[in-house]
């Protein structure tokens, strides 16, 4: 059965519980397959950069995943030191067109936006202008229960707020006109219009409200736009040149080139072309923008800590079960299978950026359809099918049920 646009819309920005769905019953596929090799020097990835048997089987996988859930293009960056990599661009970017998928297009990113503004929360903690316990109260007024919600319990998914993208008029107003502007203060109002769904620490629930609120507390700290914040403090630092927040009046920004995205996150449930969104409902929780070699950069920085000191970076990784096998968050990341980063879904787009400390080995995976198939996520079928393959002792994924 299909997901009401409520339901959808509360994994368009990236419900992590996907990453542990079952097993999908194929479809037909909604583009014939094109396999393009990298073009970047930087990525110095041959066409049978991981030997030509686990390349073909890694192409094979990906075509067979790409039919199954209709997924009009790919792009996967999989790079193993001393084994090799896995660079390649299959299918298309326009469905209308026909115009091939690249290794070299900005894509929106979804939900892992949060690892961007987690990474400037932290900094501030590093600073010891803010702590992890501190009430979200000290910082942002009006937040039900905020004398007893910490910016600890809004990082690692476990405030009991009320996500403001579950809220059916929420879904019904971005639907109705997704080119329209939010505010912060106007997506977390959908929130408060219930009561808080449990007692702080205790419940794991995947919730964009929580990374609205450490937006703003970010800006109130700083007194600077957080987009602005994250650009200076956490791209530049990390030569993130192709990684962006669009924000503002820039909010409608999407750089050239990139390949259209396709949602049936509509209110007839029809597919569209939602490549123009306005990414402003997602604000400082899925809003951004970035590339293939970008992330291929930030999976390393973010789960090494990089930018952080090893103390802060430790109360990021210590992760804790979120209720789903094999899935376990931190502070705005998770890991599994060994593997640590995020995933981000926002419609029309799909990805994946994770690392593996193990065999220091990087994935990412960017796609332009948001449309689950058995009520899993595209993105998390490529990662698992390329894992089962290339790190078989490092599956991206559980074995927990559908919600």
């Amino acid at each position: 059965m299909r997901r009401t646009p409520t339901r959808r819309l509360l994994a368009a920005a990236l419900l992590v519980a996907s990453v542990l769905a079952a097993p999908v019953m194929a479809t037909s596929a909604s583009a014939t397959a094109v396999v393009h090799p990298a073009p970047h020097d930087h990525d110095h990835c041959s066409s049978d950069g991981l030997g030509r048997g686990v390349t073909a089987r890694l192409d094979k996988a990906i075509a067979d995943v790409r039919k199954q859930a209709a997924i009009p293009g790919v792009a996967v960056g999989l790079w193993m030191p001393g084994k090799g990599c896995y660079v390649r661009a299959t299918g298309v970017a326009d469905k209308v067109t026909r115009q091939p998928m690249s290794t070299d297009f900005y894509s929106r990113i979804g939900s892992e936006t949060k690892t961007f503004t987690v990474t400037a929360l932290l900094q501030l903690v590093d600073e010891r202008r803010i702590g992890l316990d501190d009430p979200i109260s000290r910082y942002v007024h009006g937040v039900p229960n905020g004398r007893h919600i910490t910016l600890r319990h809004l990082a690692e998914m476990r405030s009991g707020l009320f996500p403001y993208s579950a809220d059916a008029d929420f879904a019904h107003d971005l639907l109705s006109d997704p080119t329209r502007s939010f505010t912060p203060q106007e997506l977390l109002a959908y929130g408060y219009k219930h009561r808080n769904t449990a007692a702080p620490g205790k419940v794991f629930v995947y919730n964009n409200s929580n990374l609205v609120l450490l937006g703003l507390v970010i800006e109130k700290v700083t007194g600077h736009h957080v987009a602005d914040v994250i650009n200076r403090r956490v791209l530049r630092p990390a030569h993130l040149d192709q990684t962006l927040f669009p924000d503002g009046p820039n909010v409608r920004e999407f750089p050239e080139p990139h390949a259209h995205g396709y949602t049936n996150q509509t209110l007839t449930g029809a597919v569209a072309d939602s490549t123009d969104w306005n990414p402003s409902w997602a604000w400082s929780a899925g809003a951004m923008i970035s590339t293939l070699h970008d992330l291929r950069s930030w999976a390393k920085t973010v789960a090494t800590g990089e930018l952080l000191s090893p103390e802060t970076q430790k109360q990021r990784l210590k992760t804790l079960p979120t209720g789903f096998p094999g899935l376990t968050y931190g502070l705005g990341i998770f890991e599994t299978g060994g593997w640590i980063g995020h995933n981000g879904s926002i419609p029309g787009y799909e990805s994946v950026t994770v690392y593996l400390p193990a065999l220091k080995a990087t994935l990412v995976v960017l796609i332009n359809t948001d449309i689950t198939t058995g009520g899993q996520e595209p993105s998390t079928l490529l990662a698992r099918a390329i894992t089962q393959i290339a790190t078989p002792g490092h599956v991206y994924d559980g074995s927990a049920p559908t919600r």
